[in-house]
């Protein structure tokens, strides 16, 4: 492709009019409500989480207002950019601009960040009700919500490398928020060094883009993007995937977000449904432009995409804690989402629609799992639950609604979305149709499975908790939760049911991000035929379904974990070694390098500084000591100099 047919496609941009003009609003909002919360310290401890509420939902009306507006307009004119002000100048080297890009793709997160972020605001007002820390609390959420809004409404990789570097630290700040548990301080290390890695990935590629193009905004980059070599292009996808793999917990970046868990459980959701996992498929699909010009760099995506589907759904299938089954239900589905857009034109869209539906029942989910821990004094352990739907009848409904439309249960959100990625998978030409589609078929009856068995574990049989007591010794009994918590997952609930085949309809979700993405590629049918796509997935989501009956629905949940598992179960409850190898490979190597570099700043660098400083001491020290201030001493000084000066004259007479 050229550089002349890529611009021609690129979609025209125009200036922001009209409410586009008013969107600076939606990141400052909330940027504001973090800042007073933080700033007023306890005098805002009454009321400061209604704050918090207040500023994601004003900033989530006028994104519903925008994105209406946008609507409203031509193709040609979804896409408008304009300038707040110039940030940094460089001479005449370097300009990066404050702007915001208003198109389908930004709006489709802003909505998604905004509208999943008021629910968990609005969930969190009764989850952290009893937490001393709340109003902290949500001072850092709020920091969240900002940080990704500028990510997804950048204009340039600069001002999304702001948000991204904002979201590592919001991030941060919310896993480790109860810093009293070392676990919690643990995680949260762990998510941002982690994080850091692929940050460097992302850095880079931008230094390459600059260096290559000599701008970095979108548009100039996208246009002139024909214009790099073979090498550099492919070194700027991986770089880029690397970025991404980091914050979506990707293969290999991806242990650190099951151990986000330690945060509180609106966190969770946050992080694993709308926004900070996303943002690896966003910046894949922000950059298409790039990745279309490079096959090579589109395999590596697919293929990480693959492994990492995999991994998630393993790993999900063996721990007994609620969350951390959902977590590495979450590194799955984002691995749906990486090998869609690894598939290129045929799968960006496809990608997009899954992260869109999987925001609506994973928040659900994990908001579910929160309610079930606030009826069950914040146990995790599954194998303490059992019978609660009896207990807790909205969060059962919810949160079955949620597990059905994970499993792509037919017509529910998730059949419509990971069903579309699995058929492209399919579609793909030789080798990689039936490596990808094979790989994403298996996952989903292994998502099927483990999933069946937290139902089961939880909601089904006999009671398996023992006496709970409050704080103060009271006794009392798993309940529903209040309808702060519930009318959230409620409404996510909905989402779940009818969200996927709203955007499925009459290709209402590819339309509309045609001007951002290009227009949905269909391929024709290599290994598994269109019509047969849909029969397959359901039969092996069923056969994962009647598997988890079989091996946990009809037998006694022990209280007590074996002391002895076979060797697949070993392995995937250490995460399948992944640990032990980030500790082999990179941990341990680099703290013994860091050793010897520190031995070579002691004994080199530091060894030739002390040491020169102390030659130069003493000698003068042992110079010194010919002054002795006698006026002989200095007499026979000169006569031996001066004897010394003839020797050396009568020698070189004589040589």
């Amino acid at each position: 492709m050229t550089a002349a047919l890529l611009a021609a496609e690129l979609p025209v941009v125009g200036d922001a009019t009209g409410l586009g003009s008013l969107a600076w609003l939606l990141f400052v909002l909330p940027a504001i409500g973090a800042l007073v919360l933080f700033v007023a310290g306890r005098r805002a401890n009454a009321w400061g989480h209604w704050l918090g509420v207040a500023t994601v939902v004003l900033s989530f009306l006028l994104g519903l207002a925008i994105l209406l507006e946008t609507v409203g307009l031509d193709a040609a004119q979804r896409t408008r950019e304009f300038t707040l002000f110039d940030w940094i100048t460089v001479g005449d080297a370097l300009n990066v601009e404050f702007g915001l890009r208003l198109d389908p793709l930004s709006l489709t997160f802003v909505l998604l960040i905004t509208g999943v972020g008021s629910l968990i605001h609005i969930y969190s007002v009764g989850y952290m009700s009893h937490d001393p820390g709340r109003r902290r609390f949500f001072a850092q959420l709020n920091l969240f919500v900002a940080a990704m809004l500028i990510l997804v409404l950048a204009d340039n990789f600069v001002m999304l490398y702001l948000g991204w570097e904002g979201v590592g630290l919001a991030s941060y700040l919310l896993i480790g928020f109860y810093q009293d548990r070392p676990a919690a301080a643990t995680a949260a290390k762990k998510a941002f060094l982690m994080n850091r890695v692929g940050d460097v990935g992302l850095a880079i590629a931008i230094f390459i883009l600059w260096t290559q193009l000599g701008t970095l905004q979108y548009t100039e980059v996208f246009e002139n993007i024909g214009q790099v070599d073979t090498a550099a292009l492919v070194a700027i996808t991986v770089l880029l995937l690397l970025g991404a793999c980091g914050k979506s917990g990707q293969f290999p970046l991806q242990s650190w977000l099951p151990d986000a868990m330690e945060g509180p459980t609106p966190v969770s959701a946050l992080i694993h449904a709308a926004t900070m996992v996303t943002a690896g498929v966003y910046l894949i699909a922000r950059s298409h432009p790039i990745f279309d010009l490079s096959e090579a760099g589109r395999l590596v995506v697919a293929l990480v995409g693959v492994v990492t589907l995999l991994i998630g759904a393993i790993i999900g299938c063996a721990y007994d804690d609620i969350k951390k089954v959902l977590a590495y239900s979450t590194v799955s589905q984002i691995g749906y989402m990486i090998l869609a857009v690894g598939l290129g034109p045929a799968g960006y869209a496809l990608g997009i629609f899954h992260l869109l539906t999987h925001g609506f029942f994973k928040a659900g989910l994990f908001l579910g799992a929160g309610s079930v821990m606030h009826a069950m004094h914040d146990d995790v352990d599954m194998r303490r639950y059992g019978g609660l739907a009896r207990h807790m009848p909205i969060t059962f409904v919810t949160f079955g609604l949620g597990y059905l439309a994970l499993i792509g249960f037919p017509f529910l959100s998730g059949y419509f979305s990971k069903d579309e990625i699995i058929a492209a998978a399919f579609d793909q030409p030789g080798w990689q149709g039936y490596v990808f589609g094979g790989a994403a078929l298996l996952a989903a009856g292994l998502t099927a499975f483990y999933m069946t068995r937290l139902m089961l574990m939880t909601f089904f049989g006999e009671k398996r908790w023992k006496e709970l007591r409050t704080a103060d010794g009271r006794e009392y009994h798993p309940h529903e939760s209040p309808a702060s918590m519930t009318v959230p997952m409620i409404v996510l609930a909905f989402g779940s049911v009818f969200a996927g085949f709203l955007l499925y309809q009459g290709d209402t979700l590819v339309e509309w991000l045609a001007p951002s993405l290009g227009e949905l590629e269909e391929l024709p049918a290599a290994a598994v035929p269109h019509a047969l796509t849909p029969f397959l997935v359901v039969g092996i989501s069923a056969l994962g379904v009647l598997t988890a009956y079989l091996t946990v629905g009809r037998r006694r949940t022990p209280v007590e974990r074996p002391e002895r598992v076979s060797l697949p179960v070993r392995a995937a409850r250490r995460d399948l070694y992944a640990n032990a190898v980030s500790e082999a490979l990179i941990a341990r190597p680099g703290t013994w390098l860091t050793r010897a570099l520190v031995y070579v700043d002691n004994r080199g660098v530091d060894g030739v500084v002390n040491g020169t400083a102390a030659l130069l001491g003493g000698s003068s020290g042992r110079l010194r000591r010919l002054q002795t201030g006698f006026v002989r001493s200095y007499a026979l000084s000169m006569l031996g100099g001066a004897v010394l000066v003839i020797a050396a004259l009568l020698a070189v007479r004589f040589a």
